[in-house]
C-alpha cells in the first residue's frame, strides 16, 4: 500500500521534480500552484511543451524542473508552433462538401503534427521577466489554493493543531473539508510515514465533505499531491451519517468540526450511545452495538469553528450534555505591520508626508532618466555581443545589474549616492565649511530615496475570524482499568497518611528525622577529617628521607 514518492508537502527535497506540485511566486501576494509536467513534445501548440503564461512572461515547465527550490526562473521566448495556425472549423454533416485548398493544407498540417509529434524544443531565455519557484507548504497552499469555501488561515489552524494535541502518529477527524487548507496542515502535523499495509497504524486524517462537487475536487487534489494513504476522504453528511469508516472506528485522538451546526454532529462523537430526550429521535433507527469513532485508550480533544456567537452557545450546551469538559472559547486575531519609507521631497515641510507626484518637472525628468539608464544597462547585459552593449564595469555594482542603490565611478569603484549629487561625480567643494557640508548632505540623496522608516498597521484583518471552542472528552474508564490501577497503586496499604497522626507523634517524628540528619552530617565530617589526616601524614618527610637529602 506504500506510495512510490513522498508528497512535496512532507519532503520536497532539494530540487524540483516533474509531476510534483510547486508554488510559483509572481509577486509578494500573487502565488500560483502548479503541477510541473515533463513534456516530450509540443503541448497546446507550444513547441517547448507545457508553458505557464503570466503577465511577467511565459515560463516552460522544462525550465522549472531540476532546479533548487527558491530559484529565480527567467522568462522564455516560446514558439507557438501550430497554435497560431489553428482555426475554428464548423462541423458539417455533409462529408462530400468541398473545402478550399488552404483549409485542406492546414488540416493536413494539424493531422501530421498530431500523428507525428516533434520533440520539445529547448527554451530560449527572454530579455526580461522572472518568477521564483517555492516548495509547497501548508502556509503557501493556504494563500494560493482555489477558494471553494471560506478557508481556515494559518493563524487559526496553527493554534488549533496545538490545542487539540495533533502530533506524529495521531488520528484526526475533520468534518467540512471545504477548500482543503486545514487538511494539508493537519496531514503535516500527524505524518509519521506512509502505511505499508491496511493494518499499519500511522498518523492519518479522516476528512468528511457533504458537497459532492467539493468532494470530487478535493479528491483530485489529494491524488495530485501524493497524499493518498494519509487522508481518508469520505462523501457524507456528518449530521446523520456519523464518522465511522466502513462500519469501523477511526479511533481518533483529535477532532475538528468546521460545520454550520456542530451540535448536530457532536452526538456521534460519544463513548457510548447518547441518552436523553434530545437524542432519542436521532438514534431511534440505529441497531446493533454502539461503535465510537474515538480512541478508547486516550482522551479526545475537539475544536469547533463557528463565526456566530449563537452557534457557540448551542455547541457548548450540547458539549455539556454529552460529558465534554474543560470547555473554553478563543478568538484569534491577526494584523500585519508593514514597514515602509516615509518619503519626503526637498520642498516638503518637516512632519508632512510627501505627495505621490514629483514636486516639479526637474524631479520627474531626473527620475525618469535614471530609470531609463538602468534599463539600458540591464538589457545590454542580457544580450552580450550586441554592438554598443554595456560591459559589467559600466553597470551598477560592477556586474550586479539588480543593485540600484550604488553607482560606479570611471575606475569601477562604487560610490555611495548619499555623498554625491546623484550622477556619480563628487562635489569638489564637499570639504568646505560646515554650512556647505550640511547643505550638500541634505541635497545629496535623490528625492525619492529620502525619508525615514515607519511602520503602519493594516486597516482590516484579512483572516476569516471565527470563534474556536475547545473541549476534552476523558478516556473511557472500565472495571478492568480500575483493577489494573489498583494492582499497580494499591489503595489502603499506605505506610503514612498526611493528617492521620496526632500532634505529639508528628513532633517526635520530626525530632527523630533531625537527629538522623545531624548524625549523618557528623559521620560525613569525621570521614573528611580522617582523609585529611592521612594526607598530612603522607606528606610529612621521615628521618631517612632527611638523612638522604643532607
Amino acid at each position: 500500500m506504500g506510495t512510490a514518492k513522498t508528497s512535496a508537502f512532507l519532503d520536497p527535497g532539494h530540487l524540483t521534480s516533474h509531476d510534483s506540485l510547486a508554488i510559483v511566486q509572481l509577486s509578494r501576494d500573487n502565488l500560483v500552484p502548479l503541477i510541473l509536467h515533463e513534456s516530450e513534445s509540443a503541448v497546446d501548440g507550444y513547441a517547448e511543451g507545457a508553458v505557464l503564461n503570466t503577465r511577467y512572461g511565459s515560463f516552460p515547465h522544462s525550465t522549472m524542473v531540476g532546479v533548487p527550490w527558491g530559484s529565480q526562473i527567467r522568462a522564455s521566448k516560446v514558439d507557438t508552433g501550430s497554435r497560431g495556425r489553428k482555426r475554428k472549423r464548423k462541423e458539417d454533416d455533409d462529408d462530400s462538401k468541398v473545402s478550399t485548398p488552404a483549409a485542406a493544407a492546414a488540416a493536413a498540417d494539424d493531422q501530421d503534427s498530431t500523428s507525428n509529434p516533434a520533440p520539445a524544443k529547448k527554451a530560449v531565455v527572454a530579455a526580461s521577466g522572472f518568477v521564483h519557484i517555492l516548495p509547497p507548504t501548508p502556509e503557501l497552499w493556504t494563500r494560493s489554493l482555489p477558494h471553494r469555501t471560506q478557508v481556515v488561515y494559518t493563524p487559526d489552524y496553527s493554534y488549533i493543531l496545538q490545542r487539540i494535541r495533533a502530533r506524529p502518529g495521531s488520528r484526526l477527524i475533520e468534518a467540512g473539508a471545504g477548500s482543503g487548507s486545514f487538511t494539508h496542515a493537519s496531514v503535516r502535523a500527524v505524518y509519521n510515514g506512509y502505511p505499508e499495509t491496511d493494518d499499519d497504524r500511522r498518523g492519518k486524517v479522516y476528512s468528511y465533505e457533504f458537497n459532492e462537487a467539493r468532494y470530487l475536487q478535493m479528491k483530485e487534489e489529494i491524488k495530485a499531491h501524493r497524499l493518498e494513504g494519509l487522508v481518508q476522504l469520505t462523501h457524507r453528511d456528518a449530521y446523520s451519517g456519523g464518522f465511522l469508516v466502513d462500519g469501523k472506528s477511526p479511533e481518533a485522538d483529535a477532532v475538528f468540526l468546521d460545520l454550520p451546526a456542530p451540535w448536530e454532529a457532536l452526538p456521534h462523537l460519544s463513548r457510548s450511545r447518547p441518552t436523553g430526550k434530545d437524542f432519542e429521535d436521532k438514534f431511534k433507527d440505529m441497531e446493533g452495538e454502539w461503535v465510537s469513532p474515538l480512541n478508547p485508550k486516550t482522551a479526545a480533544y475537539i475544536c469547533t469553528f463557528s463565526p456566530c456567537i449563537e452557534q457557540v452557545q448551542r455547541t457548548i450546551r450540547a458539549m455539556r450534555q454529552l460529558g465534554w469538559v474543560e470547555i473554553d472559547m478563543i478568538e484569534v486575531s491577526q494584523k500585519f505591520l508593514s514597514v515602509v519609507r516615509d518619503g519626503l521631497t526637498l520642498n516638503s515641510q518637516p512632519g508632512k508626508k510627501a505627495p505621490p507626484e514629483p514636486t516639479n518637472v526637474e524631479e520627474a525628468v531626473g527620475r525618469q532618466r535614471e530609470i531609463e539608464k538602468r534599463s539600458r544597462e540591464y538589457n545590454a547585459l542580457q544580450t552580450p555581443g550586441k554592438s554598443g552593449s554595456a560591459t559589467a564595469a559600466d553597470s551598477p555594482a560592477q556586474g550586479n545589474p539588480m543593485d540600484l542603490d550604488t553607482a560606479n565611478d570611471e575606475d569601477g569603484t562604487a560610490v555611495d549616492e548619499t555623498t554625491t549629487g546623484g550622477s556619480g561625480d563628487v562635489d569638489p567643494d564637499a570639504e568646505g565649511d560646515d554650512d556647505d557640508a550640511e547643505k550638500q548632505g541634505r541635497h545629496a540623496r535623490k528625492p525619492w530615496k529620502q525619508g525615514r522608516l515607519v511602520h503602519r498597521s493594516e486597516s482590516e484583518i484579512k483572516t476569516h475570524t471565527s470563534y474556536l471552542v475547545f473541549a476534552t472528552l476523558p478516556r473511557e474508564w472500565t472495571e478492568a482499568d480500575e483493577e489494573a490501577a489498583l494492582a499497580r497503586w494499591p489503595c489502603g496499604m499506605e505506610r503514612a497518611v498526611v493528617g492521620d497522626l496526632d500532634k505529639e507523634t508528628r513532633k517526635r517524628e520530626k525530632r527523630e528525622m533531625l537527629a538522623s540528619k545531624k548524625h549523618r552530617k557528623k559521620e560525613k565530617q569525621d570521614r573528611r577529617d580522617r582523609r585529611h589526616d592521612a594526607l598530612v601524614v603522607a606528606d610529612t618527610p621521615t628521618t631517612s628521607d632527611v638523612a638522604s637529602a643532607t
